[in-house]
Parts: structure tokens; C-alpha cells; sequence
């Protein structure tokens, strides 16, 4: 997924190009003092190279409800499912669809000028609970210029995979995440716009539903694309 690889490769050489070396440091794998810079460069990198996976994510969020992330490669296309709401991304169409009450309504607009979903694809989808990883990055890349912010790393295993975990304190809203080695995204706790979020990896599958990118069935389809797209 060029589009969005190279998005999340220009926030990891930002913040490389931006930060000394300081405030808390770890260690990588091989035994090598990893300072703020590194820490953030390791993260966006391995969800850097997730972006190019075929690959389901399923979620538990905060209050026990579920979430989803799919996406794969040939073609490009993505899906995101949360509590009340669906997003999917094709070279064709961004749908986004309502499924809180009622019939689902689905609302049909033009792709994203990049062709890759862009953060600001994903509003409803984090108001609802679902952080996704674009945006997660964008929260590390923040805190990490931030002087007064401590970033932490620690290790861990979520839906049976091992997992790199950063903790951002010392900031107006502190977070946690992780990312596994794969680069997917395994957790996050903290506050994304001013809503508290809580995500946890329950099932990580190489494979994905062909269901996950169709509207819900007997949904309204409101089509707004432009007539010539």
C-alpha cells in the first residue's frame, strides 16, 4: 500500500530528523541503548511494513464490544468495523456505513486523493472506540517532540503474539500502546480527541472474509461521488 507506507516513513524520519537523544532510554533485541528517536522509529516502522500485509485484527474494546481491522493487498483495499459502524477503502469508493438503528444507511464518496485512507478517514471510527494505526502513529510522533514527554518501552503477548508496548506519560493525555512483530497494532489505552479509548487484540488471522469489505445487507446506499469518478 504505497500511499500509506510512505506516510508512515515520513513520520519515523521526522522524528529521527527532529529529536536528540534523551529522556528515557531502552534496549533493543540486540542489547543497544534505544533513545526516544529509535523507540518511535521502531514503532512506525513495523506498522509501516503491516501496511503491506493481507491480514484480519479483531478488538475488544472498552465495555466488551468488538472491532475490526482488514486489509489486503491484491486489490488494495481496506475495513474497518466498530460499535454502530462500518468504514471500507477501495480505489473506488470510501463507504462509510451507519448501523447503529434501524436499516443500515451506507454513504458512498470518492476515494482518497492518495488512493490509501488518509487519518481523516477515521473520525467516526475513533469517536466509536477503534484507534487505528495511522492514527496511533501520529499520537506517538506528537508525544515524542513533546520535551516533558517520558516514552517507555516494555514487552508483552497479546492474542498469543509477542508485542512491543510504548507508554507515553508526562503529556496532556498519556497513552499506552503496542505493536506486534508483525507491525499490527495489539493494544492501546489513552485519550484520542478527547474520548477515552481502549483497545485490546483478541484474534490475528493472515487471512481475510471477503464479507468484510460489502455494505451490511439490506442497507440504503447513498451514492455522492462525484458523476464522472
Amino acid at each position: 500500500m504505497p500511499a500509506a507506507t510512505t506516510t508512515l516513513r515520513a513520520l519515523a524520519i521526522s522524528v529521527t530528523a527532529l529529536l536528540t537523544v534523551t529522556g528515557c532510554q531502552t534496549l533493543d533485541d540486540a542489547g543497544r541503548a534505544l533513545g526516544r528517536s529509535d523507540l518511535v522509529n521502531d514503532v512506525a516502522a513495523r506498522m509501516d511494513q503491516a501496511m503491506e500485509l493481507t491480514y484480519t485484527a479483531e478488538y475488544r474494546l472498552a465495555g466488551g464490544e468488538a472491532a475490526s481491522i482488514a486489509q489486503e493487498q491484491k486489490p488494495a483495499r481496506s475495513a474497518y468495523t466498530y460499535p454502530g459502524g462500518k468504514l471500507t477503502v477501495t480505489k473506488e469508493a470510501t463507504t462509510e456505513c451507519e448501523t447503529a438503528e434501524g436499516r443500515p444507511v451506507c454513504t458512498v464518496a470518492a476515494p482518497p486523493a492518495t488512493g490509501k485512507p488518509t487519518v481523516a478517514v477515521f473520525t467516526e471510527a475513533k469517536r466509536r472506540g477503534l484507534v487505528t494505526p495511522p492514527v496511533v502513529v501520529g499520537l506517538l510522533t506528537a508525544a515524542a517532540l513533546e520535551p516533558a514527554a517520558v516514552i517507555e518501552q516494555s514487552d508483552t503477548t497479546l492474542a498469543g503474539h509477542h508485542a512491543t508496548c510504548v507508554a507515553v506519560s508526562q503529556v496532556p493525555d498519556p497513552f499506552s500502546a503496542c505493536v506486534t512483530s508483525a507491525g499490527v497494532l495489539g493494544s492501546f489505552s489513552g485519550a484520542v480527541d478527547g474520548t477515552t479509548v481502549e483497545l485490546a487484540l483478541t484474534r490475528y488471522t493472515t487471512t481475510v472474509d471477503q464479507a468484510a469489505f460489502e455494505v451490511p445487507a439490506g442497507a440504503g446506499v447513498v451514492d455522492r461521488r462525484p458523476a464522472d469518478s
